[in-house]
């Protein structure tokens, strides 16, 4: 074998230990003490989030609704109200 080419099992070896370090390494940044504390919601947790994000969303676009249709509508009657 040639000194300076790495046998197939030496390369496996190799990205296992760098795997297993960046394992290692994990949590340990910033958001180290989030993914430690993080865990799976309960059915009744993503429940209530899911209903709340879905009235949310269903409220702005509501109000972007309200926007167009006052645009689309009042300006023009009240810009021919005024004579313009």
């Amino acid at each position: 074998m040639e000194t300076g080419k790495k046998s197939f099992l030496e390369k496996a070896m190799d990205m296992q230990h760098k795997v297993e370090a960046r394992q290692q390494r994990f949590g340990k940044g910033k958001y180290g003490r989030v993914l430690k504390m993080a865990r799976k919601p309960t059915n009744e947790e993503y429940s209530k989030t899911s209903k709340i994000t879905g009235l949310g969303i269903l409220l702005i676009g509501a109000i972007g609704f309200l926007i167009y249709i006052i645009k689309q509508v009042v300006v023009p009657w009240i810009l021919t109200s005024l004579g313009h």
